[in-house]
């Protein structure tokens, strides 16, 4: 971790499962200063107790801030001395977000502006924000929500020097078993004696780890420029395969109960849309979409244009790698969190 020595990073949304998993890689290694920010003193309170008794030699390196991301001068309270931040405050959950769309908009897109206004400001080296697969084609609240925010991203970076503040932009699927997710509810409803409950049995998801959510971001970190989105190229299943992986880990005579779609949600998501692909980095296990530099002088293109935008592929969760139910079962059983439900239901 030579590139976080002495160094302070600052997590926006810092008490979710994604600030919870860079606690866990990084407070034990030469990083400086970790601060944690967010708007609720309970998990934050909880987190503080959870590593002063898993790390107590270490966890005097957290910081906590009470704060919210769409108060401009409460971001640039937690700001001062920073040097890098992992920006994942957000309002995530797709229902809620088409109840209450105003309230993303608030947030997701007018609070990346603020983090990223005062980190301008206030001289921060790196920024990375997290952002969604529902952010390509987007068609609920939460996904257009998030596609601005990448936008926010991309016209800040224009703004500003990369040797002054570099910002870029991952872009995830489902993180397995984070807070809010689909497989915590039904080890819930197993343990409960009740049936699962599924929306779509052939709809398809990304999948990925907390940790490797993580590993995205360090790789956006480390080979980003300022601009960039950056995607980790996930396998996927349909939900139903990931139903039937659960079941035959946590309890194989659950019955599956089709509930039909929630408010907002798709067949399949997307990574990659068909015109990112075209200008798309293809960088082993990554792809690197670079920031559009053109200016808004558009006469020139009246006369010439892109003549190669012809093959067109998006990336999405029907054309990657779909893995079987010993596949998602094999991807399951390496999350710390199912092994611990697994080793409790034992006892």
């Amino acid at each position: 971790m030579s590139l976080f020595k002495n160094k302070t990073l600052l997590i926006t949304g810092g008490t979710g499962s994604f600030g919870n998993a860079v606690l866990n890689r990084f407070l034990d290694t030469d990083i400086k200063e970790i601060r944690v920010f967010s708007r609720d003193e309970k998990k934050q309170d909880d987190m503080r107790h959870e590593f002063q008794a898993k790390m107590p030699q270490k966890a005097d390196k957290i910081k906590f801030f009470i704060g919210d991301v769409r108060d401009l001068a409460s971001v640039k309270n937690a700001m001062y001395g920073v040097d890098y931040i992992f920006h994942a405050a957000a309002l995530k959950q797709v229902p809620s977000c088409e109840f209450f769309p105003i309230e993303a908009v608030k947030t997701n897109v007018l609070g990346t502006d603020n983090v990223l206004t005062a980190a301008i400001e206030c001289g921060v080296s790196k920024v990375i924000c997290l952002s969604t697969d529902k952010a390509a084609y987007p068609v609920n609240a939460m996904g257009t929500s998030k596609a601005m925010m990448e936008k926010v991203v991309v016209a800040k970076s224009r703004t500003v020097s990369s040797e002054k503040t570099m910002i870029c932009c991952t872009r995830y699927g489902n993180v397995m078993c984070s807070r809010g997710s689909v497989i915590p509810l039904w080890i819930e409803q197993i343990k409960a004696g009740k049936p699962i409950t599924i929306t779509e049995p052939n709809m398809t998801r990304f999948i990925m780890s907390l940790e490797e959510a993580v590993d995205l971001v360090l790789f956006a970190f480390e080979n980003g420029q300022s601009g960039d989105i950056l995607v980790q190229k996930a396998p996927a299943c349909t939900i139903e395969v990931l139903a039937k992986a659960v079941t035959e880990l946590f309890g194989p005579d659950t019955e599956i109960i089709n509930i039909g779609i929630r408010h907002g949600e798709k067949m399949y998501e997307t990574l990659l849309t068909n015109e990112e692909c075209v200008n798309a980095e293809d960088m082993g296990d990554f792809y690197r979409v670079p920031c559009d530099k053109r200016d808004l002088n558009y006469d020139k293109f009246f006369t010439s244009g892109n003549k190669e935008r012809v093959h067109l592929s998006e990336f999405n969760s029907n054309n990657t790698n779909l893995l079987d139910v010993e596949g998602v079962k094999e991807k399951l059983l390496e999350l710390k969190y199912i092994q611990e439900e697994l080793e409790a239901m034992k006892g």
